[in-house]
């Protein structure tokens, strides 16, 4: 679809009661959201949250309006940012001059061509926790064995030995824990950070944990004056002329800045990945005999990935329906007018690329998975901001070349070996987040293969 010019005259604002929403979906509020993103029908509508009133932005002009023409107007502070200000800090998950200096840092880390050097290596530490972490037959949690391999993977590729398994066993569950604990500010953002809400004390221990763990090693590092490629001494170098307290906390923001493009987005998309090929038999046939053609009993290595077509087409799909970033709030600086309706000064657009992803205008079937639809055969031309699932413009996630890399190495190191079992009735629903999970406690169990 041609992508059209954004609306320059003003028009009357839809609003929808969002509060009751809200109440009618309690146990699964993100539905509460896809319910607006319905009603909306690609029309920029307001949300009525009490004294909160967010504009929902979900039509592809509009997402491109507010994420790459008019950028710099829409900055990620307030609701969703400032809740999370403590973990993510100043760089480059924050705007302004920061967020350039510390892009111009971590990208050369991002490139394809860097990630494509850390490929074979890459292939062979997910072969290798794979074998440490499954216990064929035993029932697990899906998202804490994700993890397992996820996490270590990054650490070893990119930290190299700044940090210890000691550190990572900490820090991945810290991690965790941050990113989660405050969802009920998602619905609530207009409560003061002084009022407190539950998992403010949780936030504030995983907090301490990472910091506990993350200053030290740049202090050592520092200290030691040591040249390397691991991070932490890239790091440290690009740094070097900012001592102190206050050069060590922006070392701090970047790395953790770093950690979470590098496993957030991997390890909570890949926990989707079972429940739906669970509930699509056909399609998880399909890439079974992909991986038994192609991979067979080798270990998984980047020399398979080429004829991994099928897989490929299936990473696309699950981000898709379940882009980890599933909400994206900004604040406007100054008054604009998007698609026809203007957005005061500092008011809270609210963009999902969860909400486009399932619109029907742009996607034929958009809650059916079909993997098909990336066929490269068949595949149908679409609005560039339809499909979204890295964000888009100046801050589109640096993670994503190695999120595509990374994905199909580890749903092919584990297809080879096992078929997956999960110990789920009916439809894996997502919990509220600040990125798209799904609900607490899922398991799994990991069936070698030929011993169904």
């Amino acid at each position: 679809m041609e992508e059209s010019p954004v609306a320059i005259a003003a028009a009357p604002t839809r609003t929808l009661p969002f509060l009751r929403k809200l109440t009618r979906h309690a146990r699964i509020p993100v539905n509460a959201f896809e319910e607006a993103g319905t009603q909306a029908d690609g029309d920029l509508v307001r949300l009525t949250m009490g004294p909160f009133r967010p504009y929902l932005v979900t039509h592809p002009d509009h997402v491109q309006h507010v994420l790459a023409r008019n950028q710099p107007n829409y900055v990620r502070e307030g609701m969703f940012w400032d809740p999370l200000a403590p973990l993510l800090g100043e760089g480059i998950l924050s705007d302004g001059e920061t967020w350039s200096e510390s892009r111009r840092i971590l990208q050369p880390l991002f490139t394809a061509k860097y990630v494509n050097s850390l490929a074979e290596r890459m292939a062979e530490i997910i072969t290798e926790l794979i074998d440490e972490t499954v216990v064929p037959g035993r029932p697990f949690d899906v998202a804490k064995g994700i993890s397992a391999i996820v996490h270590p993977t990054i650490v070893r590729l990119f930290f190299g030995a700044k940090i210890s398994v000691a550190d990572i066993n900490r820090l991945v569950p810290a991690y965790d824990v941050a990113v989660t604990a405050k969802a009920i500010r998602l619905l609530m953002p207009f409560v003061p950070e002084l009022v407190p809400l539950p998992g403010d004390q949780a936030f504030k221990k995983a907090i301490k944990a990472i910091d506990e763990v993350v200053y030290p090693r740049i202090r050592q590092a520092r200290a030691e004056a040591q040249e390397g490629d691991d991070v932490v001494s890239r790091l440290c170098k690009a740094r070097q002329d900012e001592t102190g307290a206050e050069g060590d906390r922006r070392i701090r923001d970047d790395l953790v800045a770093m950690h979470g493009a590098s496993t957030e987005t991997s390890a909570t998309a890949l926990t989707w990945a079972w429940p739906v090929l669970q509930a699509y038999p056909e399609i998880a046939a399909k890439l079974y005999a992909e991986v038994d053609r192609v991979v067979g009993d080798d270990p998984v290595s980047t020399s398979h990935l080429p004829d991994l077509v099928y897989l490929r087409m299936f990473v696309s799909e699950l981000l898709r329906l379940y882009p980890p970033g599933w909400i994206l709030p900004r604040k406007a600086l100054e008054t604009d007018v998007v698609g026809g309706v203007t957005i005061e000064a500092g008011s809270t657009v609210m963009l999902s690329p969860y909400l486009t992803h399932r619109m029907s205008a742009f996607w034929d079937r958009p809650l059916e998975f079909d993997p098909e639809r990336w066929n490269p055969a068949n595949e149908a031309k679409r609005h560039r901001y339809a499909y979204w699932p890295f964000g888009a413009g100046p801050h589109v996630c640096l993670g994503q070349h190695l999120f595509m890399m990374e994905a199909p190495l580890l749903i092919a190191g584990i297809l080879r070996k096992y078929r997956p079992m999960v110990h789920h009735d009916g439809p894996v629903s997502p919990r509220l987040a600040s990125s798209l999970r799904p609900a607490a406690g899922l398991s799994m169990t990991l069936v070698p293969v030929g011993r169904q």
